[in-house]
C-alpha cells in the first residue's frame, strides 16, 4: 500500500468538538484558579457541562489539561500585546500588558505545582512567545522616542515581576508587583 492511502488527511475538528474543548479549558481555568489547582477532572467536566469521556478525549490526563490551560493563557496574553500596541499610546500599551502579566502570574501561582511540573515541557516555546510579545511593546516606544533604551532584554521586565511575585510572601504580593510595573515603566520613560 502506498503512503498516500495509509495516511488520511487531517480534518478540522467538528464545531461541537471545538466548542467542548473551549468550554473545558474555560472551566478548568476558572476551577484551577478558584481552588488553587486542587480540582478533579470530574469537577472540570461537570463545570464545563460535558461528560467525563469528552474531557478525556480532549485531554487524556490532568497534566495535559493543565499544560493546555497554561498554553492558552500565554497565547491570549501574546495576542493582547498586538491589540494593545495597536490601540494605545506606546508606554500605556506596555504598562497595560505588564499589568496583564501580573494577573497571569496570579493565575499561575494559583495553579501551583501542577503548572510548574507541566509547564516545564513548554518553557522554551512559552518564553519565545513572551519575548515576541514584549518586543512588539518595547520597540515601538523606543522608535517613537517615548522610552530610552533601557539596555536590558525585554524578558528582564518579566523576570522583575516574577521575582516580586515569588519573593513577596502572602496574599498581597500583586500590589507590590503592580507598583513594580509603574517603577519599571517610569524608569524607562524619556
Amino acid at each position: 500500500m502506498s503512503a498516500e492511502i495509509m495516511s488520511a488527511p487531517s480534518r478540522k475538528p467538528r464545531a461541537d468538538a471545538e466548542r467542548n474543548r473551549v468550554r473545558l479549558l474555560d472551566a478548568a481555568r476558572a476551577a484551577f484558579a478558584a481552588q488553587r489547582g486542587l480540582v478533579s477532572m470530574e469537577e472540570v467536566a461537570r463545570l464545563a457541562g460535558v461528560g467525563i469521556g469528552t474531557l478525556y478525549r480532549h485531554f487524556p490526563n490532568r497534566d495535559e489539561l493543565v499544560l493546555e490551560v497554561y498554553r492558552s493563557e500565554i497565547a491570549r496574553l501574546c495576542e493582547e500585546a498586538e491589540a494593545l500596541a495597536a490601540a494605545k499610546p506606546p508606554l500605556e500599551a506596555l504598562r497595560s500588558w505588564l499589568l496583564m502579566f501580573v494577573d497571569h502570574l496570579e493565575e499561575k501561582i494559583a495553579l501551583g505545582e501542577a503548572v510548574k511540573a507541566s509547564a516545564g515541557e513548554a518553557k522554551a516555546d512559552v518564553t519565545a512567545q513572551l519575548v515576541t510579545a514584549l518586543d512588539i511593546l518595547v520597540t515601538r516606544p523606543m522608535a517613537e522616542g517615548k522610552m530610552a533604551d533601557p539596555g536590558i532584554e525585554p524578558l528582564d521586565l518579566l523576570r522583575a515581576l516574577y521575582g516580586v511575585a515569588t519573593a513577596t510572601p502572602g496574599p498581597n504580593w500583586d500590589g507590590a508587583a503592580r507598583r513594580m510595573v509603574d517603577i519599571l515603566v517610569n524608569g524607562m520613560r524619556r
